[in-house]
């Protein structure tokens, strides 16, 4: 395989063959995100993207999904991405599901008959970070779009039959908005009805432009209980039809995996025994990205 930069991918992709489409970020601006500064975004050759797929025809025969790295691959012109996901299915037949990240410019872009015709050529799942509902944050976190047009572009995923798994961050909006951010985070959730959701815990990376702010002591990372504070908020504003809440990342403080709407009330309980302390938290050291 021919891997450029940084390789990420979510963590339910763990055992995808992770084949790299493009490289780096097409926006790129968000003030949390280092993962590929100072790359520039491009679509890789389709020379190489199928020399790719040919060597996971004969190496990978045993992987049933597959993921398109690296952070946009959705805003590849439609007649090229088809085209890689026709090579997918003619060479790995096996594959049952293919993924991809997705925000809401890409998602913007194509048009919703593009969509279903994705979704008819493998695309079973799209990864989108929201990270927050609420519009002061988003606008300081430079995400590039409001709460309303987040809610457009989920629907308008969902609405083509392809599954929805929406990130959202805990502590991003700081200390005075936290409780603001956690129900206008579950307010726009509740709108898109997502089948997944994923709660990280906001770890500061070095060289990023909110690191700088918080150095600065223009930010601040919430603690441990105000982090729990603010889950119990947003998962209580949240309402899905029969979504899957999950704050199980390695970044997070109590692992939560919840069935949303049949479990909020016991994961609301398991929160609360956990702020009276009768429930451990993650220590700080076994705590990672």
């Amino acid at each position: 395989m021919h891997y450029e930069g940084n390789i990420i991918r979510p963590p339910s992709e763990a055992d995808s063959i992770l084949l790299q489409i493009t490289v780096g970020c097409s926006r790129n601006k968000c003030t949390f995100c280092g993962t590929y500064t100072g790359e520039r975004f491009r679509i890789k050759s389709d020379s190489i993207i199928m020399e790719d797929i040919a060597f996971a025809a004969t190496y990978c025969r045993r992987q049933r999904r597959v993921f398109l790295c690296d952070g946009d691959a959705l805003i590849i012109p439609q007649k090229r991405l088809l085209n890689i996901l026709k090579e997918i299915k003619k060479q790995l037949p096996w594959v049952t599901r293919i993924g991809l990240y997705a925000n809401a410019k890409s998602l913007d872009l194509k048009t919703p008959d593009e969509l279903k015709e994705l979704k008819a050529h493998g695309i079973g799942i799209a990864y989108m970070g929201l990270e927050t509902g609420d519009d002061v944050t988003l606008k300081n976190i430079n995400k590039g779009a409001s709460s309303g047009h987040m809610i457009e572009m989920g629907k308008k995923a969902r609405e083509a039959g392809i599954k929805l798994s929406i990130t959202v961050l805990l502590g991003i909006a700081g200390r005075d908005r936290s409780i603001i951010h956690a129900e206008e985070t579950g307010r726009v959730l509740s709108a898109i009805d997502p089948e997944y959701v994923g709660a990280l815990s906001l770890m500061l990376i070095p060289g990023t432009p909110l690191y700088n702010d918080y150095k600065a002591g223009k930010f601040t990372l919430i603690e441990p209980d105000e982090m729990l504070k603010e889950l119990r908020a947003m998962i209580n504003a949240t309402n899905l039809t029969k979504g899957q809440f999950h704050a199980n990342h390695a970044s997070n403080y109590l692992p939560i995996k919840a069935r949303l709407p049949k479990d909020k009330e016991a994961t609301i309980k398991l929160i609360d025994m956990a702020l009276a302390g009768k429930v451990s938290l993650k220590p700080e050291w076994l705590r990672a990205l």
